[in-house]
């Protein structure tokens, strides 16, 4: 879980065994990002990690959230489904988010609300909003779609490639195309930073550190910065483990209220 980052984020603490490095020119750009959406997301068939999120506001102020994030693959590069359980502080203690990514059509979400016990569908247009208040989005945390952007090489200079993405679709991202930095040994993306059409830069995702858990590469910190308005978010990973035997069941609507204590505690 790798989180797009989660990236790519919060899903992005997820990780592939390495790939050999390759010169640029045998290496077609839709190559690069289906390794690196690998390397972002789908570490071993499952996965858990404890997670601790410090939210800083544009004037300094902080707040922190922490949560266990499971995720089980349906198939290999394609389906998969998350889980996310919320712990800690009080006011959030208990809020569930579940994620099931398919392949070709949109994603299904929900959130369940404990102090309303209410469980929401997120819409599918709802992919660029704030997860739970924080700087990074929800498509973060499930992944953008490789097909949702057109993708050029820009350079193979170094230690990683860079891809320009542009949205084919406009309507519903606050971005007009963005970069990614792929390391070349791993494929794992460890920079991703957002602009508008005027190229200003308006976000930026940074992984701050990595390390190899049971073979993987996996990302333990990963910031995103609000570079309009300003503020940050830093996700930290600690426990990160991979193939852990989880059931199919777990990511079932039913458990988003009563959610599966083996797993979660």
């Amino acid at each position: 879980m790798n989180l797009s980052v989660l990236l790519a984020v919060l899903v992005s603490f997820a990780g592939i065994a390495a790939f050999p490095a390759c010169a640029a020119d045998t290496v077609p750009v839709e190559d690069i990002v289906a390794r690196a959406s690998r390397a972002a997301f789908y570490a071993g068939s499952d996965g858990i990690a404890d997670v601790r999120m410090t939210i800083t506001d544009a004037r300094g102020r902080q707040r922190q959230r922490e949560m266990r994030i499971l995720r089980k693959d349906v198939e290999e590069g394609g389906e998969q489904k998350f889980f996310v359980y919320f712990t800690r502080p009080a006011d959030v203690a208990r809020t569930v988010f579940m994620v099931w990514k398919h392949s070709g059509r949109d994603d299904d979400r929900w959130l369940y609300l404990p102090a309303m016990d209410l469980v929401r569908r997120i819409s599918a247009t709802d992919k660029r909003s704030q997860f739970v208040g924080s700087h990074f989005v929800y498509e973060d945390i499930s992944g953008r779609a490789l097909e949702a952007d057109s993708h050029e090489l820009v350079s193979a200079e170094g230690d990683t490639y860079l891809v320009k993405n542009i949205p084919l679709e406009k309507k519903g991202v606050e971005f007009a195309w963005y970069h990614v930095w792929i390391d070349k040994a791993t494929f794992m993306p460890v920079k991703a930073e957002y602009h508008d059409a005027a190229g200003t830069l308006l976000r930026r995702i940074t992984v701050q550190e990595r390390r190899d858990v049971q073979g993987h590469p996996t990302v333990i910190r990963s910031q995103a910065e609000d570079l309009r308005q300003g503020g940050s978010t830093l996700l930290e990973f600690q426990d990160v483990r991979y193939d852990v035997g989880l059931e199919d069941d777990i990511f079932e609507e039913r458990y988003l209220r009563r959610p599966p204590v083996q797993w979660v505690k």
